[in-house]
């Protein structure tokens, strides 16, 4: 009772941490009564939790006793399940050294135990309230599409790709993506145009489309967030279904560096990679796709979107995603 008087009294901070390759972005909003008061985005070129960031988050414990730490999950080792039965796990990973949560009791986000507990000691001096997976991220920001379409869908970050398949509300596969961030593998593919990594008559990596066998509805999968079940509705508005392609394309396409283009390239050939294990691998339920939705939270090229058209023959739709922005929307909703 009083720690709900107290709550009318005092502001709500709400502050998001993204790492970032190089710098990390925290963007932070004041609530009082539901309303945002303020909101602001900052960013510190480092990746841990250093002085100059320690001493910005700090000031925010000041204004009120109600401020909450949350972050964006990096663990290499997260992933999700096409089901919610602990039974059925195994059957997808080993499941003993992690740490599993259920969104909407249809598929299953999960990462590693360690890695959790890292990051909490990494972020103790200011505490962290909520780790949240960028799966359900994802899946909050194209949930009315995840519903009504048999789709592919990624969310881009800075080093990493969630990629996400479902059919109509269904969860068939999915897999956490890292990039690679040498100078070594940039320089391989500067100035090695895509037909000649791929070869004239080259496969989808081995992928011969007339092989694919369709199965059955697969096992569902719907909610998911810190490790904690979310039960809030739609986080992010929508783009229209029908929102012409040229829209969601960004402005300053022509303006991508070298290290972007070969940025892009990579995440091509990682989305490439995942669709291949997904219609070959007899543990999931293979289905033809032909569309994919990217949650772009880095600002790709237009390159990407050509690789994914020309080589792979999908439908493309790109809706910009502040990932910052997008996380303090699922710790409002968990708070």
């Amino acid at each position: 009772m009083i720690s709900k008087l107290f709550s009318f009294l005092y502001a709500k901070v709400f502050v998001n941490i993204v790492v970032e390759s190089s710098q990390s972005v925290v963007y932070v909003e004041v609530c009082s009564k539901k309303k945002v008061e303020r909101s602001t985005h900052k960013y510190f070129a480092t990746t841990t939790l250093n002085t100059h960031m320690y001493e910005f988050i700090a000031a925010l414990y000041k204004e009120s006793p109600f401020c909450y730490i949350s972050i964006l999950d990096k663990s290499p080792n997260q992933g999700v399940l096409p089901t919610c039965t602990t039974s059925e796990m195994g059957k997808y990973c080993d499941i003993s050294a992690l740490e599993h949560r259920c969104y909407s009791n249809e598929w299953a986000f999960y990462t590693s135990e360690y890695d959790l507990e890292a990051t909490k000691q990494d972020y103790r001096n200011i505490g962290v309230d909520f780790i949240f997976s960028p799966f359900v991220l994802l899946a909050k920001f194209f949930k009315d599409k995840i519903e009504n379409t048999l789709s592919i869908f990624v969310l881009v970050e800075s080093n990493s790709l969630s990629f996400m398949v479902f059919d109509h509300g269904k969860l068939l596969y999915g897999e956490y993506l890292t990039m690679q961030n040498n100078k070594e593998h940039n320089a391989l593919m500067i100035g090695s145009p895509l037909d000649d990594e791929l070869g004239d008559d080259a496969e989808m990596d081995g992928i011969n489309l007339e092989d694919i066998t369709i199965g059955d509805d697969s096992s569902g999968f719907e909610d998911f967030a810190t490790i904690e079940d979310l039960d809030a509705g739609d986080i992010i508005e929508e783009f229209s279904q029908a929102a012409p392609l040229d829209e969601v394309v960004h402005e300053k396409e022509e303006h991508v560096s070298s290290s972007g283009f070969n940025e892009d390239y990579q995440r091509f050939v990682l989305i490439q990679g995942a669709l291949s294990t997904f219609y070959k691998d007899s543990k999931y339920k293979s289905q033809f796709v032909e569309s994919i939705y990217v949650a772009d939270g880095v600002g790709v090229s237009l390159d990407l979107k050509n690789y994914l058209e020309e080589e792979i023959f999908l439908s493309v739709y790109i809706r910009k995603i502040d990932l910052a922005a997008a996380l303090c929307d699922l710790a409002k909703a968990e708070v």
